[in-house]
Parts: structure tokens; C-alpha cells; sequence
């Protein structure tokens, strides 16, 4: 499930990267970053491990991010960027379809789609969950102080689209928009971030498999096109 560019292992020879161009050096810090607040979360996190880990002295990261937090929030933007662009592009054509929100069978796979797409992602990006994690175990406080740093989410499609559906009865009401989506990413996280326990409780089972994970992902989407679509049609006639 891996993509081109996805950020699964950890950083190596970045001590062999001193010759590289400004957008270089940035990845390599941030790569080293991200590894770093994975382990040991925000306040956790020492910058001189980081520059350690980067192959760059401290006062070079100073130079380009001014602090830990500004560090920490490009890390968590470059992350949300690719998420939201990786959505834009296989969900956009489907909300450009003016009839899906009036047909249960286009809206059904829009939801399946949704899913598939947050569950590869976060799958691919370890290092990212182990992020959301620490964030939700510190009730968020750093993501708090950078949030306004974020690029609000242009939903005015996907909420006229869900507006219409639940118009027509497709959608059960009640959830706005950015509830039900930020919803999904839990359990997309929550399944990830448990497979270590679930092979402790049943150490027989390989929940980290190709299939076992297939299953799991249709399982959730499933869950959640249940959850959210009024008798959600079986199969396309």
C-alpha cells in the first residue's frame, strides 16, 4: 500500500547531505522531526536528537522553522497538505457528478472511496499516528498553539453535497460535515495504533498482514457507510 514518497522508515545518511539544496535540507529536517516527535511527542522531543538524527546543527533549524513549536507545525502542515491533496484528487471528480447526491449507489461508493483513501494514508504514515496519539493522550495543547497555521479544508462541496443527500433522505441528519470526516480518521487511527495489542490478545492471527489489513479497512467502511446512509444499498443493480 505504499505510495511513491511515503514516509513508512526512518531517516538514514542524513549525516551525507551537506551538499544539498535549501528544499533538500528542509526535508531532511523534517523527516529527522517527524521521526523524533513520533518517539517522544512534543514536549518530549529534544531539537539537538533532531539535528542529531537531520545531519544539521541547531542553529540551521532555528534559522528556518524560529522554534521547536514552528518545527513541530510544519511537520503536522506538510502531513495535512498531503492528505488533503491526495483527497482533492481521487474524491473531486466523484463530487463533480451533480447527480451523487441524489443517487444512493454513487453516494455509497463517495463514502467507500473517503474511507479507503484516510486508511491508506495513515497506514502508509506510521510516524503520523504515533503523532495524532500523542496529541490526543495531551488533550491536543500543542496542536492548540498551531492550529490557526493550518489551511482550513474547503468542504463547501462535500457539505452541499451532504446537505442535498440528507434532503433526500439518503444521509441520516445530525453530524456537520468536518465531524463526520475528523470521525472516520479515529477509527482509521485507532485500528492502526491497536494491531499491537490485538496480536497480543490473539497472537495466532496476523493483524498486520496485507489481508488482514484489506479486511479491516472494509470492515471500518462498512461501519461508517452504515452509520451514516440510510439503508445503504447492497450492490449496484
Amino acid at each position: 500500500m505504499d505510495e511513491p514518497g511515503s514516509r513508512r522508515g526512518s531517516v538514514q545518511g542524513r549525516g551525507q547531505v551537506k551538499g544539498r539544496n535549501a528544499e533538500e535540507t528542509r526535508e531532511a529536517i523534517l523527516n529527522a522531526a517527524e521521526e523524533v516527535f513520533a518517539e517522544h511527542g512534543f514536549d518530549g522531543a529534544r531539537i539537538d536528537a533532531i539535528a542529531e538524527r537531520s545531519g544539521y546543527n541547531k542553529s540551521l533549524i532555528f534559522q528556518y522553522y524560529g522554534d521547536k513549536l514552528g518545527l513541530y507545525s510544519e511537520v503536522l502542515i506538510r502531513s495535512d497538505k498531503e492528505l488533503n491533496a491526495l483527497q482533492a484528487r481521487v474524491l473531486m471528480p466523484m463530487l463533480e457528478d451533480s447527480t451523487i447526491a441524489r443517487d444512493a449507489y454513487k453516494l455509497k461508493r463517495l463514502l467507500e472511496t473517503t474511507v479507503r483513501v484516510i486508511f491508506d494514508y495513515m497506514l502508509e504514515h506510521p510516524l503520523l499516528v504515533r503523532m495524532v496519539n500523542w496529541e490526543m493522550a495531551e488533550g491536543w495543547q500543542s496542536y492548540a498553539k498551531i492550529i490557526s497555521q493550518f489551511q482550513q479544508e474547503d468542504t463547501k462541496q462535500l457539505d452541499e453535497t451532504f446537505r442535498t443527500a440528507r434532503e433526500a433522505g439518503l444521509l441520516r441528519p445530525g453530524f456537520d460535515t468536518l465531524v463526520q470526516l475528523t470521525l472516520i480518521l479515529q477509527l482509521c487511527v485507532s485500528h492502526i495504533s491497536y494491531i499491537p495489542l490485538y496480536k497480543m490478545l490473539f497472537p495466532d492471527d496476523d493483524f498486520s498482514s496485507a489481508s488482514a489489513l484489506t479486511r479491516a479497512r472494509e470492515n471500518i467502511v462498512n461501519f461508517v457507510v452504515g452509520g451514516m446512509m440510510v439503508n445503504p444499498p447492497e450492490t449496484k443493480p
